[in-house]
């Protein structure tokens, strides 16, 4: 219990330190230290109200060890019985709460995401089952009242995408996404079959942290920029003016492309965040591989090509395989209801982290 205290305590002198540094005009001027710096004063203020109920629940259990130990007045007694259990009760799922708030989060987990949506092996059938997972993804991150835009996208020629490219904006959004990454495997018959045999097809997640301009520095000589005309569906085009814009990082061959606005300054704009991420991007995955090869991670295993949920439409079931966890409720997570799977992979992902950290308790 008096680790626990202690710990809490360091962070009270902490979150005293950040809460003086983000009022001085030096760190307001410093952008990126400036919102580092309000990001953690955040999640600290969250751990100060849970030591606040943490210290009290102690202090309930001290006073009522001691009204019991006395023993002179057998109505207290009785009272600071009650009182003791069911500070006792309480105590060991507080703890559980603080300990899982005081591992170390992944600095990226706040900021915004790029994500791409691609069609793999299974021809017509996986541009479809693309389009079912865009939907799915976009439908989740509606209901935790994010802002989507769509980016680039090109079609299938039979319905969904062969490929489409999105952001995401709000609270928390690349720590929450993140989980989604990889490649998603479906098993159905496909609506082009006649024959009424399953297919299994499959679809390519990428989640990318999306990268502010000091987080990374872009050559102008780096980048070879094109204009072409936007196209919309069935290969129509949008407009005659050359609004759409693709980058190439010349250094890299990275590639990003926007035809989403019709404004070729918006296009590129979009363009510059996307190429920004991806190169951001290139670096993070190095790192959380070799983090991933560290812990032995069974949620980040940094494969970004590893297999990571079945969706299986005749048994109505779901299987992430990375914690086999299990559902039969196709139906309501192919229609944006992935919380649940999502809590558990944080779980699970927090767990290891616990563990690795397990000597600052």
């Amino acid at each position: 219990m008096n680790n626990m205290i202690e710990k809490l305590n360091i962070v009270k002198q902490r979150f005293d330190e950040v809460n003086d540094l983000i009022i001085q005009p030096d760190i307001i001027k410093d952008q990126k230290r400036y919102v580092e710096l309000t990001k953690e004063y955040k999640d600290l203020k969250a751990l100060m109200a849970e030591r606040e109920i943490y210290v009290e629940l102690t202090e309930n259990i001290a006073e009522a060890e001691e009204i019991i130990a006395d023993g002179s007045d057998a109505e207290m007694v009785d009272m600071a019985k009650m009182q003791l259990e069911e500070a006792k009760d309480g105590l060991p799922a507080l703890e559980e709460k603080i300990r899982m708030m005081l591992v170390p989060k992944d600095p990226e987990d706040a900021k915004n995401a790029v994500v791409e949506v691609r069609a793999g092996t299974g021809g017509d059938e996986a541009s479809i089952f693309a389009g079912d997972i865009f939907k799915m993804l976009t439908k989740y991150c509606e209901s935790k009242g994010w802002s989507v835009s769509t980016v680039d996208f090109s079609e299938g020629t039979n319905g969904g995408f062969k490929e489409i490219q999105f952001e995401v904006s709000g609270e928390d959004v690349y720590g929450t996404l993140k989980y989604e990454a990889g490649v998603h495997r479906v098993q159905r018959v496909p609506q082009t079959e006649t024959q009424g045999r399953v297919h299994t097809s499959a679809a390519t997640v990428m989640v990318f942290p999306e990268a502010e301009e000091f987080d990374v520095q872009i050559e102008a000589k780096d980048v070879r920029i094109d204009y072409f005309c936007s196209s919309g569906p069935g290969g129509q085009s949008v407009n005659t003016t050359y609004s759409a814009v693709r980058l190439t990082h010349e250094p890299t061959g990275l590639v990003a492309q926007c035809q989403d606005q019709k404004s070729q300054h918006k296009n590129k704009e979009k363009a510059f965040k996307v190429l920004r991420s991806r190169l951001y991007d290139l670096e993070l995955a190095k790192k959380q591989e070799e983090d991933a090869a560290k812990r032995g991670s069974m949620v980040t295993s940094g494969d970004r090509s590893a297999k990571i949920r079945t969706y299986n439409y005749s048994q109505g079931r779901v299987t992430d395989h990375r914690i086999n966890l299990t559902l039969y409720d196709l139906q309501n997570i192919i229609n944006g209801d992935i919380q649940k799977i999502i809590d558990e992979l944080q779980l699970v992902a927090n767990t290891e982290k616990l563990k690795e950290s397990s000597d600052a308790f």
